[in-house]
């Protein structure tokens, strides 16, 4: 299963730092967009999910919005 993980997200947004944290504490690699000033990227998450609200996490082909550590960590496949 494709684990790859992508956050779109903003340097203000505090689930966004939580969610890198978290990234970070398991070790899950994974690629980070900042839509504040990747206005690609922000077409591309507003096209994804119909709207501006970070962060919008993809893992696989799976997007969620917002951070939700118990989620996140099943989505993984990994324990919270």
């Amino acid at each position: 299963m494709d684990k790859t993980v992508t956050i779109y997200s903003t340097p203000t947004c505090h689930f966004c730092q939580m969610a890198k944290e978290f990234f970070a504490e398991k070790n899950v690699q994974f690629t980070n967009f900042d839509v504040s000033q990747d206005a690609v990227k922000r077409e591309e998450m507003i096209k994804m999910t119909g709207q501006l609200g970070v962060p919008v996490i993809v893992v696989g082909g799976d997007v969620m919005v917002g951070f939700d550590r118990a989620k996140l960590a099943a989505k993984l496949g990994i324990e919270a």
